[in-house]
């Protein structure tokens, strides 16, 4: 796959306004400058987070003018693109104090020897009531309201703060004080990224383009959150990285390897012919886990990090091939861990299992079970232990 056609295909969801308009400026050898946008309104960056910092450094690996954007100033009203309600308004010490180990963080894949790090303060606090006045009048207020989320919150009598409307226009402000051409951002961004074609294209009569990345599946198959404790950050030790993805759901290593690495897509398109010819998920999933310590770590962490998974998985338990296997058919779609347990003569009773799970005794593929309340998350070639016990999931 040629370098043009996989930045306009991995990961990616939908160009505006289009794929083949966007191949031909790229292929023109100009110049491109080129932004990501990102407001500090937390200390950490999950690997989710980071599939559209991968692709700005992809940009940035092949001479663009490449932006990446502290929205200091946005932060301060707070987008509720992907939210329900309002957010809180932060403090400008608390978006500092925010963005102190966001660019240690980022740092793990972007190389910021080829980006330039901008405020949006920088501009947008020197605007005038009559140039914010001047800026709102390219905009509807029925397209804001119309979005599915606001319509929600006005049709339930939320508050929809008057504040909120303001968030497009300053960051379509963004995307025409530095006359970008590309904007990067995730879906739940479009509609904010549109809002700095038209600057674009109002102010200057020139087309710009949106390139909006798909989104990283938590470990579980969710979406990432830290509240459903199934997300990779950055910061994560590589022990635990490793670990975590070693508990993901096999449907997922072919999207984490796209999405959260830096291998090439001929050797994707290998993984996908191996899984398809039913080598087992296990080994594949040891890949991704070395591939992913190592990107963010090190290699030699990476190997650490697979021999403790090896040691620890193998430890007080009979050989995986000789394992009690057990059926997920017993089981009702969506079944607490605990019934599992059960279910499969690991524990004798409810009460017990949540227990054992209470007590961190439980694994899932060497993972500890956290909570006793989230439905089971088991496939084929899984491995259930309570202790010493275990069993092995044949179907």
């Amino acid at each position: 796959m040629d370098t043009i056609e996989e930045l306009l295909t991995r990961g990616v969801e939908n160009i505006i306004p289009g794929k083949e308009k966007l191949r031909e400026l790229l292929s023109g050898g100009k110049k491109l400058n080129i932004y990501l946008g990102i407001d500090p309104t937390a200390t950490q960056i999950h690997i989710g987070h980071a599939v559209p910092l991968r692709k700005l450094n992809a940009f940035a690996q092949l001479g663009h003018n490449v932006m990446f954007l502290i929205g200091d100033f946005t932060a301060l009203i707070g987008d509720t693109s992907d939210k329900d309600t309002e957010r809180p308004v932060l403090t400008s010490e608390q978006i500092q104090a925010n963005f102190e180990t966001y660019k240690k963080q980022a740092e793990k894949v972007l190389d910021f020897s080829k980006i330039t790090v901008v405020h949006n303060s920088d501009w947008l606090k020197k605007l005038a009531f009559t140039d914010i006045v001047k800026l709102t009048q390219h905009f509807s207020a029925g397209d804001f309201v119309s979005r599915e989320l606001i319509k929600k919150r006005l049709t339930e009598g939320k508050k929809v703060g008057l504040h909120e409307l303001l968030y497009p226009v300053m960051q379509g402000y963004d995307s025409y004080f530095l006359d970008t051409d590309i904007q990067l951002g995730g879906t739940d961004q479009t509609f904010n990224m549109q809002a700095g074609r038209v600057l674009q294209k109002d102010l200057r009569h020139k087309e710009s383009f949106i390139i909006a990345n798909g989104f990283l599946e938590g470990t579980d198959g969710r979406k990432m959150s830290k509240s459903w404790g199934n997300a990779i950050w950055l910061t994560d030790e590589p022990k635990e990285m490793f670990g975590k993805v070693m508990s993901l759901r096999d449907e997922l290593i072919v999207q984490y390897f796209t999405l959260a690495t830096n291998i090439s897509m001929d050797e994707i398109t290998r993984i996908k012919t191996r899984l398809d010819a039913k080598e087992n998920p296990m080994t594949l999933k040891k890949e991704l886990a070395h591939r992913l310590v190592s990107e963010l770590h090190s290699e030699d962490l990476a190997n650490d990090a697979t021999a403790d998974f090896e040691k620890r998985f193998q430890k007080g338990k009979v050989s995986e091939s000789a394992l009690p296997v057990v059926s997920l058919n017993s089981l009702k779609t969506d079944s607490p861990t605990a019934d599992a347990l059960v279910a499969f003569g690991l524990a004798s009773s409810k009460s017990e299992a949540k227990r054992l799970i209470e007590q961190k005794a439980v694994k899932i593929n060497g993972i500890v079970v956290a909570s006793s309340k989230d439905p089971v998350k088991l496939q084929k070639n899984d491995t259930v232990e309570v202790g010493r016990k275990a069993v092995k999931i044949e179907s």
